[in-house]
């Protein structure tokens, strides 16, 4: 299996650079191959403008999802854009590693997802009519591929439970898990959290890294989230409605997966 980790933590020596040495060397003995992303050593260019458009009039009012469109269309975008495409053409499972700042994601993170999402590559595909509203929401262009979240948090898991302060985890992961990873395709495995990171130690790194071993063995096999297909029938068309008759009674995010 070819496995793209797209890492974005700034220190080598943290627990994060721990976890992505680790994860790469037992992707690597389990037989799979590996590239990662390390977003901070890159020097990654976080914004979007018009930068990423090479021989665009420069007279012309800049918008990032029609800029995007014709740069990705016509094989003008940035080298460091079309070379993370690349990456995600050849993954067949793709990790996101990074600390959650401020309920998100880093700001590095998310400059990836602005830019190497291109109109007409991770998004803007696919027939739009009465009955078909786009290729998203479990198809598109990662669609057989498997994603997964190595998330780390200051944080208690308590705080991050149904009843948690902070509100529940996958309440907060569900933009990321269910609009940037299944929006285009992917089918996302359950996210892999480590609370508390700043307590974990010496005594417990072991078991820390065990865990996410673990996780890393199934990444194949593992039951993805059953989040409902857009054009599969749940939804109706063009409103995008979940139809009456499902989750009857039912609010919040958790409609949005079958059972």
């Amino acid at each position: 299996m070819n496995v793209l980790l797209v890492y974005a933590h700034p220190e080598p020596t943290s627990l994060n650079g721990t976890l992505k040495d680790f994860a790469v060397q037992r992707l690597q003995a389990a037989g799979h191959a590996v590239q990662v992303s390390d977003l901070y050593a890159m020097r990654w260019k976080a914004p979007i403008d018009g930068d990423d458009h090479p021989g665009r009039d420069p007279q012309r009012p800049f918008h990032a999802s029609l800029d995007s469109r014709e740069a990705y269309a016509n094989g003008r975008q940035s080298d460091d854009i079309a070379a993370e495409q690349e990456k995600l053409r050849w993954a067949d499972t793709v990790i996101l590693q990074f600390p959650l700042w401020w309920f998100s994601m880093p700001a590095i993170l998310k400059g990836w997802v602005d830019r190497v999402y291109a109109y007409g590559f991770a998004y803007g595909v696919g027939e739009h009519s009465d009955r078909h509203w786009g290729d998203r929401y479990g198809e598109g262009a990662m669609a057989g591929k498997r994603a997964m979240l190595v998330v780390t948090t200051g944080g208690w898991e308590s705080h991050y439970a149904a009843r948690g302060i902070n509100g529940p985890i996958d309440d907060l992961l569900f933009p990321i898990q269910h609009g940037i990873l299944f929006y285009p395709g992917f089918d996302v495995l359950p996210p892999h959290v480590i609370y508390r990171s700043s307590k974990v130690g010496e005594q417990n790194v072991a078991d820390v890294l065990e865990g996410l071993g673990r996780r890393l063995d199934g990444l194949a096999v593992d039951a993805v989230i059953p989040y409902r297909r857009q054009n599969a029938g749940d939804y109706l068309i063009p409103s995008l409605e979940l139809r009456p008759g499902l989750a009857e009674g039912a609010k919040g995010l958790g409609i949005h997966q079958r059972g």
